[in-house]
């Protein structure tokens, strides 16, 4: 492509005798092939300015030359020097060592056996030519099936950890961090964090106090038990927080297990915390936040269906749900936390396997199971026993997945929030839009 907008002309690719495409990008990262194009363009364009000028001298020097041979009648001899046999052979060697042996610690084979990592590499690359005579005919025309998977299915696509990620920063870290962005964007008092257990919710609350230098507030029941007793100490509290939240903002108040301040029905365990107590000052003090006021209200909950959610959606005006994450999440979640603990993943650990397998699981129960097992006695046995993917399984199975039952619960009471019901609206609209358009497109065909 950099070619083609250069030059106007794509460069030419091999035959499928010696290769196709493929031989362009063959142990050559994609960058590397880059750099590679945009410096032939560069000689063809200093090889052509040359020929140029170099046209006029050649054409005068070549009459000089049949003057002077002319006059001479003789024709110098010139010793001509033949290529030896024996050094393409000598130069492809010494590359095979650079390429293959140099870097190779030959100490863990003192027996000089077969070399199984070799061996794989150069049926590797037998396996990648034959799937790809196979894949290409089907492919051809193809690339829109996996993106219109849901769409055809008329399902809504949850959203992955990246979306969440950055919903967290537009609606919280840009604000709270800029008072000039506070005060133009539209104003969001209060975001609620919905997903099972082990999700990162209490994480990201923390990353947004990181990021913007905030004060963080716990006003959670269980924090709150024993505390400020009676009516007016509730009041006075609630007053005390929101009023030193204005004074040292940037703040953020947190309310762990949201759902209990909207219990719909106060469990006999909870009735001690009396976790309702704050729900109508929480309120009274929400509607009192102007523009310019850096202060946020962060809820926390993996079981929002035991709460009202009238109540629950009037004080939380934006609701973000967090599903488990989906196969992409999990392989840079296993790969970025392994890397964390100062270990380069090698080629004896599938990390695939580990995010298929690991479905269902929450980044938390990914984090628990790479602790247990890189423990400090582990770590130092990495040169001579290097890490499987079947050591992680045993501690996976000790913890117990989200089910699909509970993504499914929490789904459904999304979908019936009002900010659930607006996006599932305007999803079937766009469905609606497109299909409309296709039904055009096939009608002007015929």
């Amino acid at each position: 492509m950099s070619e083609g907008d250069l030059t106007g002309r794509f460069p030419d690719y091999p035959d499928a005798s010696s290769g196709g495409s493929y031989s362009i990008f063959a142990d050559k990262t994609p960058e590397q092939v880059r750099m590679e194009l945009e410096m032939q363009v560069q000689e063809n364009r200093k090889k052509e300015q040359e020929k140029s000028k170099e046209k006029g001298k050649d054409e005068k020097e070549k009459k000089k030359g049949k003057e002077e041979k002319a006059k001479k009648g003789e024709v110098d001899a010139v010793l001509q020097v033949l290529p030896s046999k024996f050094i393409p052979r000598i130069c492809a060697g010494h590359e095979e060592y650079l390429n293959t042996w140099k870097n190779r610690c030959e100490s863990i084979h003192p027996s000089q056996n077969y070399d199984s990592e070799t061996l794989r590499e150069e049926k590797r690359k037998e396996v990648e030519l034959e799937i790809r005579i196979q894949w290409l005919p089907i492919a051809t025309g193809d690339f829109l099936y996996l993106g219109s998977t849901l769409s055809l299915a008329k399902k809504l696509p949850m959203p992955s950890l990246f979306d969440i990620r950055q919903n967290v920063a537009l609606y919280a870290v840009l604000r709270l961090g800029s008072p000039d962005i506070h005060i133009m964007a539209p104003l969001i008092r209060s975001i609620l964090l919905v997903g099972p257990s082990g999700m990162g919710k209490k994480m990201l609350v923390k990353a947004v106090c990181t990021e913007t230098g905030a004060n963080l507030f716990d006003l959670s029941p269980e924090n709150l038990l024993g505390k400020y007793p009676g009516r007016n100490g509730t009041q006075m509290m609630v007053h005390i927080v929101f009023k030193v939240a204005r004074l040292l903002q940037p703040s953020v108040i947190w309310i762990g297990s949201a759902e209990k301040n909207f219990y719909k029905k106060i469990p006999k365990e909870d009735k001690e915390m009396d976790p309702k107590r704050i729900k109508k000052d929480l309120t009274k003090a929400l509607r009192l936040l102007t523009p310019g006021d850096r202060v946020m209200l962060i809820g926390t909950t993996s079981r929002p269906q035991l709460a009202e959610m009238r109540g629950l959606c009037r004080v939380y005006e934006r609701i973000l749900f967090m599903p488990r994450p989906d196969y992409a999440s999990r392989y840079v979640l296993w790969k970025r936390m392994i890397e964390a603990r100062g270990i380069q993943p090698t080629q004896h650990l599938d990390i695939s396997a580990l995010a298929k397998v690991s479905d269902g699981y929450t980044p938390g129960h990914i984090l628990q199971a790479i602790q247990s097992v890189l423990s400090e006695r582990r770590f130092l046995q990495l040169s001579k026993r290097p890490l499987v993917a079947s050591e992680f399984l045993g501690q996976l199975v000790k913890l117990d997945p989200v089910y699909r039952e509970e993504e499914e619960s929490l789904k459904d009471w999304y979908f019936k929030t009002p900010l659930g019901k607006k996006s599932m609206k305007h999803r079937v609209d766009q469905l609606e839009a497109e299909e409309a358009k296709l039904d055009k497109e096939k009608k002007k065909r015929k």
